[in-house]
């Protein structure tokens, strides 16, 4: 399932609206690594809230994909971890360690406009 991708500026926001495959999150980055370039992005908001599982495949991929987007020249924020989710990653010692959360879309753009006025 290809994962819907907005342009809102100079954000891209990716909202997972259903389970991915391991193929679609693969896809989602190889996608995600070309807009930013494409499209001149300077921050990816990648929303999960309609997922209620993220296992160690998909919590690697989501980490690379904020390291790919970092080095193509966009600050990513993943917003949307429900807690039950966050619960099962934790007692599975899975990490987001390095990449910035937020509670929902709202509060995911604070993170980036905040970032964004760290970093001038």
């Amino acid at each position: 399932m290809a994962v819907p991708i907005l342009k809102q500026g100079d954000t891209l926001i990716a909202s997972v609206v259903a389970a991915l495959t391991d193929d679609d999150l693969v896809q989602l980055r190889d996608e995600l690594a070309q807009r930013i370039g494409k499209v001149r992005a300077r921050s990816v908001v990648i929303d999960v809230t309609a997922l209620d599982v993220l296992d160690s495949f998909a919590t690697r991929t989501l980490r690379g994909i904020v390291y790919t987007a970092r080095l193509r020249g966009a600050e990513t924020v993943i917003v949307g971890i429900q807690p039950e989710v966050a619960f099962a990653m934790v007692q599975l010692g899975l990490t987001m360690e390095g990449v910035p959360t937020a509670l929902d879309l709202e509060e995911g753009l604070e993170v980036l406009k905040k970032r964004r006025k760290e970093l001038r």
